[in-house]
Parts: structure tokens; C-alpha cells; sequence
């Protein structure tokens, strides 16, 4: 039995007496995880729900516009659309929408929600997906033009039936990649080299047994440059400039969710750094990128150039590209944007 299930009604208090407080900050709070702090709430506005993906994913574009969250510990990417154009799959699945893509993979969606919850100034309507871990995942907010019938209708097939077990969350284990210690420097740049297309990286990572980190940081300055810690900043008022059209990726475990297209209102934040467009925002705890790199991997018929932001552990926290079309050449304002952004003297990558 979850620490949520035993002091669901101490949970609950919890917000009653933090009322400005997000969900997220009151379950570290209370050192549980996310997924024990929902569930808190079942038989006031919340039950479970299924999270299998073709009852789901779907339908969810009966609601209408809504706003589709997807985070990480130091990033949030919000867009704002309606889903459609969904392709299932039994390992990845995805939503390759006008403005709601994502990358989905089935296998960490452990616990579904609805939650209906009364502010007392407005209902806020969600169903909110979390791992086994108990960590978010996705979530799928209504807006003021959504469709609350349609809400309704579908929370209630998609709910679980008959006596619903308790939460059963499992600790996040420590991700282990045996080679990250000794880098096989010359076939991660054999290997590297002989890229014909952005999506085989990460089967190079696997079959290498290297973290995303260790690769970049060690392939060489010909394909990976260290930049300023702070250079997401001008790269993001510079794309803005000059309405450049770019991909941004935030994701976790389970879902990877995209930004394609300009950006036009920058700002920060305290430690947060925001983009507040009309159907894009994106709030990154600038505070929290130990390292950004600008690397190159090869395409047939040449290169694309991405900004990637690591954290402290070096588990990768953002990542933005040229928007492009598939196929065709990167786009050299892009290219000459990213060359130009301030570097770091002290790149591995010498």
C-alpha cells in the first residue's frame, strides 16, 4: 500500500493549507512521488483510467483544443492543439499532429488519472499519465473552448472497472552504460561517421552502451562543440529575430513531445527561462544546464546541427533543431545561428 493511500486525507490537507502551491512541489514536499499525491484525491473529482493508448489516444481529439504537457525535472513543453493523426505502435506510438507531436513509448505508462478539480473560481479537467516510478509523464489539460461533454463521455469508458489495486510505485534505478568509463573512441567515430539519418542515434548509443552525454562530449570537435551554459538564450532570441522556424524536444522516459516553428516571445524568469507564444510554451530551469553542446550528425547528402542542454548528471533536458524538411538540406541561417552562439573554453571536445 502506497504512503498515498495510508495518509490520503494528510495529503489532502496538504494542498488545502499550500493552495498556491503545484501538485509537483507538495508531493516532493511530502516525499512521495506525484503519481501517491493524485491518487490522494480518487472519490474527490479523480479516478483511474486506462493507459492503453489506442482506447486513448484516439479519441482525444474529440475534446477539442486542449494543452498538451510534457516534461522533465528542469523542463516543461506545453502545446496547445488539437490531437490528431495518431500511429500506434507496440514500442513507439505517436501523434505526428499540426501542432500536437509527440514520440511515445507504451511500455513506461504504468497509471492513468482523470482529475476534476474545483478551484472554486473554475473546474480544471485533465487525465494525467505517470510511470512506474510515479513520475509524470504526460498530461492532457482542457482550456476554456475544450469539450467538457466529450471530457466526460470519455473519462467515463476510459475508467477502470471492478476493485482498482492501490498504486505500486518502484524506486527510479540509476541508468547504467557499461562503456561510458572507457569511450571505444574509434568505432563511436566510425560508427558516427557513417550515419545516414538523425533517428539511427540512439540504436548507436545502444549498441555502443554509451549515454547520449558521454558520446557527444567524447566524439571530437568536428561533430560536437562545447557552448556557453548560457547559450540557449541567445539561441532561442536569435531564431526569434529573424522568425527562423526550429524544433524544440522535451521529454522524459515515456514521451518525447515537439515545438515545430518559430518563436517569438522570449523571457525569463528568475531562474526560468520562457517561451510564451500563442500555441507554444516552454518554461526551462536555465539555472539547472551544467553543459550545452552544439553537434553535428551526418544525413544523407550532408549534416543537421542540434543544441543539446545536459544537466548535472548528464541526462539531457532539451534539445532544439532547424525545422526542416525531411530530406532536404538544413537551412544555413539555421546553421550559421548555432556556429555563432558563444562556446565554452573549457570543451571536452578539443
Amino acid at each position: 500500500m502506497t504512503g498515498a493511500t495510508q495518509n490520503a486525507a494528510a495529503i489532502r490537507q496538504a494542498k488545502i493549507d499550500n493552495p498556491k502551491m503545484r501538485e509537483r512541489d507538495i508531493a516532493a514536499m511530502l516525499g512521495i512521488s506525484e503519481a501517491e499525491y493524485v491518487e490522494a484525491w480518487i472519490g474527490h473529482g479523480v479516478f483511474r483510467i486506462t493507459t492503453d493508448f489506442d482506447r486513448v489516444f484516439p479519441r482525444i481529439e474529440e475534446l477539442g483544443p486542449v494543452t498538451a504537457l510534457t516534461r522533465n525535472e528542469n523542463a516543461v513543453h506545453e502545446k496547445i492543439g488539437i490531437y490528431d493523426n495518431f500511429r500506434a505502435g507496440k514500442h513507439a506510438a505517436m501523434m505526428l499532429g499540426a501542432q500536437i507531436d509527440m514520440r511515445m513509448f507504451p511500455r513506461h505508462w504504468a497509471y492513468g488519472f482523470a482529475v476534476e478539480n474545483d478551484t472554486g473560481e473554475t473546474i480544471k479537467r485533465s487525465f494525467q499519465f505517470f510511470d512506474a516510478h510515479g513520475e509524470a509523464l504526460h498530461k492532457i489539460h482542457l482550456r476554456a473552448d475544450s469539450n467538457v461533454d466529450a471530457w466526460k463521455r470519455l473519462a467515463a469508458e476510459l475508467a477502470l472497472q471492478g476493485d482498482v489495486a492501490p498504486l505500486s510505485i518502484t524506486p527510479a534505478s540509476v541508468e547504467a552504460f557499461e562503456n561510458d568509463a572507457d569511450v571505444p573512441l574509434e568505432e563511436l567515430r566510425t560508427r558516427w561517421s557513417a550515419m545516414t539519418d538523425t533517428h539511427q542515434f540512439p540504436g548507436l548509443l545502444n549498441k555502443l552502451k554509451l549515454s547520449r552525454h558521454k558520446a557527444v562530449s567524447s566524439i571530437g570537435a568536428d561533430y560536437a562543440w562545447k557552448l556557453d551554459r548560457a547559450a540557449i538564450l541567445p539561441l532561442l532570441e536569435g531564431a526569434a529575430g529573424i522568425a527562423l522556424p526550429i524544433m524544440c524536444f522535451v521529454g522524459n522516459r515515456g514521451c518525447i513531445q515537439i515545438h515545430s516553428g518559430p518563436v517569438q516571445r522570449i523571457a525569463t524568469m528568475g531562474p526560468w527561462l520562457n517561451v510564451m507564444d500563442e500555441t507554444f510554451h516552454l518554461h526551462l530551469r536555465a539555472d539547472r544546464i551544467a553543459e550545452v553542446w552544439a553537434v553535428r550528425k551526418p544525413v544523407e547528402g550532408g549534416h543537421v546541427t542540434s543544441v543539446e542542454a545536459f544537466d548535472a548528471s548528464g541526462e539531457l533536458i532539451i534539445q532544439f533543431f532547424g525545422k526542416r524538411i525531411e530530406g532536404q538540406d538544413e537551412r544555413g541561417p539555421w546553421r550559421a545561428l548555432v556556429e555563432n552562439l558563444p562556446t565554452s573554453m573549457a570543451s571536452q571536445a578539443a
